[in-house]
């Protein structure tokens, strides 16, 4: 009996050193696939997946770069998604984090293979290029994965302290972090304010803009001109956005979808806890799947199902003897798990 599954789909910062050579150790079967993402990066004089994929070292500059590192995660991600074995597992919905959500739309038909990359690539560009502000992580959990009343205080009082100097913003609820986001003030104030967490956080993340709000009204904007509204199509899957919405094959609203996609999921926060929430409890499925490349979503992923004690759940301890018994999240991206999702 085939098992039901919901995909998610990885934002940005999932291919490093690590997953350098992702494509070719895992999708060498779908040269098709990969050729036409290569075509459309000659097409806009970018290097292609291939060749950065193929580097013989890896390179933050280069990889990391919005520029490139959004078709990378695209190629891979997809990638995985095909590869997923469909007789064991039905895909009941999609979504994703951040960069996610465009993923989310090519898994789901949303938009075709030759508008995906393209939609993808577009934004990659127009965020290296007009990216402003920048983003730091802090944990609204404590070190065993349950909510922490002293972090969340602080979470506020770093955001007042932003405003008040600068702008300063929550960008990403990510389960158990806070992606916080702001103007070099604003980060600066929040970075000052924010106590030591695990001896690593606040942690600012490099060659990231203030991403999910209103500093990026004129991306946004940028994006409207550059791609038309013809890109989105009806979804063939569920897709649950960032606000935890739901999109159906046959109740979409085409030109609301586009709004969205490239209005307020561009300007306000994305709300990913909520995302996984309803995957779950709309849903109900067997199985969570985390497409690769990477598997940093793993953590915030269990934080949310500990957070709605999802199957007994209330610690990091009882999730990691959950994972060890019969995992309930399959990451595509970390080699113990792979083959519980693909064809043996």
């Amino acid at each position: 009996m085939k098992k039901s599954a919901v995909v998610i789909f990885p934002g940005r910062g999932t291919y490093g050193k690590d997953e350098l050579g992702y494509l070719a150790r895992h999708h060498s079967d779908k040269a098709a696939f990969i050729k036409g993402v290569d075509e459309w990066r000659e097409s806009q004089n970018r290097d292609t997946v291939s060749a950065l994929d193929h580097a013989k070292t890896y390179s933050a500059a280069k990889h990391a770069s919005s520029l490139n590192a959004s078709a990378l995660i695209y190629a891979c991600a997809l990638a995985d998604f095909a590869a997923i074995d469909r007789e064991q597992y039905d895909i009941a919905a999609v979504c994703g984090n951040s960069l996610g959500w465009y993923l989310t739309l090519s898994g789901a038909g949303a938009v075709s293979a030759a508008n995906a990359i393209r939609l993808v690539d577009t934004m990659g560009a127009l965020m290296e290029r007009e990216g402003k502000g920048g983003q730091l992580i802090y944990p609204f959990t404590g070190e065993d994965w349950r909510d922490s009343r002293p972090n969340e205080k602080a979470i506020g009082d770093a955001l007042h302290a932003g405003r008040t100097e600068g702008e300063a913003y929550l960008s990403i609820r990510l389960g158990g972090m806070a992606v916080l986001a702001g103007d070099e003030a604003g980060m600066a104030a929040m970075e000052r304010v924010l106590p030591k967490a695990e001896g690593r956080y606040p942690f600012r993340l490099a060659r990231h803009a203030a991403f999910h709000t209103p500093l990026l009204a004129h991306v946004s904007a940028a994006a409207f001109d550059a791609l038309p509204a013809e890109i989105i199509e009806a979804p063939h899957l569920p897709m649950i956005d960032g606000r935890g919405a739901i999109w159906t094959p046959h109740g979409a609203n085409l030109k609301a979808l586009y709004d969205y996609t490239l209005g307020s999921q561009i300007v306000e926060t994305y709300d990913f806890s909520k995302s996984i929430e309803v995957a779950v409890k709309e849903f109900a499925p067997d199985k969570l799947i985390l497409a690769g490349p990477g598997a940093t979503l793993g953590a915030p992923i269990a934080q949310e199902l500990i957070r709605h004690r999802w199957k007994g759940l209330t610690s990091k301890a009882d999730f990691m003897a959950l994972q060890k018994e019969d995992p309930f999240l399959i990451a595509m991206g970390r080699d113990d798990q792979r083959a519980l999702a693909v064809q043996g």
